[in-house]
């Protein structure tokens, strides 16, 4: 079987470390990036009889330098990269805009939007030049890059700047056989404590309907074995009930 090598980031936790151990399931060797080591070990360790596939990478994807290097060392150990799922993502508290400071939009638009851009520039660059050429990109955007939730302004500019690069990278790498596509996740079940109240539109405040992880997982490995003259542009996987359609 042909080796096939997948860069994660954000994989020391929630949604990456799920599909880092999903794929390396399904045989492909998986670079873990994240900043902290001990949670890259952990995925790595939990991965069982697949963790000599497992590669931790401890790096801060909005550092351009750091961005290099990661992709560096990917390239001397496996020669090419045939997937990158842009992952990765800061946080902050709903906070009505007017009380949101520069440093948190700083930190929230450098983790996801400039940490995709980075990495997507740098796998876009393997890619090119490998052989087989081509690969794939699968960026995580959110229901938040369509439509927003109250008080959420960075986190919904920068998956918004998500929708764009996908878009842009789709196009940009059609002649080089780069597919890139965006899967929007909704609400998924937390392992380790209860779903909070969530602010609405109307400015109530609603424990949202979730949905297992696996699924998440799933649609993840579809997307990313499909061959790279076939893509999917754009998927949303959400629980049924979860407001989203109609959702201000």
């Amino acid at each position: 079987m042909v080796e096939k090598v997948a860069v994660i980031t954000g994989a020391g936790v929630g949604i990456g470390r799920a599909c880092a151990l999903g794929l390396l399931a399904r045989g492909w060797s998986v670079v873990l990036v994240g900043r902290r080591e001990a949670l890259l070990e952990a995925t790595a360790a939990d991965a069982g009889e697949h963790a000599d596939r497992a590669v931790p990478f401890v790096a801060d994807i909005t550092a351009p330098e750091a961005v290099t290097r990661l992709f560096a060392a990917v390239g001397e150990r496996f020669g090419r990269v045939d997937l990158l799922f842009n992952n990765a993502a800061e946080t902050m508290p709903y906070i009505p805009t007017e009380d949101v400071e520069a440093d948190d939009w700083h930190r929230v638009m450098g983790s996801i939007a400039t940490g995709t851009f980075l990495c997507s520039r740098a796998a876009f660059r393997m890619m090119k030049e490998q052989s087989p050429r081509g690969g794939r990109i699968i960026n995580n955007g959110a229901p938040s890059a369509h439509v927003p939730r109250p008080d959420s302004i960075a986190f919904t500019a920068a998956k918004h700047a998500v929708a764009g690069m996908t878009r842009s990278l789709s196009l940009d790498g059609r002649e080089h056989g780069i597919a890139c596509g965006q899967i929007d996740i909704g609400n998924v079940t937390p392992a380790d404590r209860p779903q909070p109240a969530v602010l609405q539109a109307d400015g109530s405040r609603r424990v949202e309907p979730t949905m297992d992880i696996r699924h998440v997982v799933d649609m993840v490995a579809a997307m990313a074995e499909l061959p790279v003259d076939v893509n999917i542009q754009s998927v949303t996987v959400m629980p049924s009930a979860m407001p989203y359609v109609g959702r201000g």
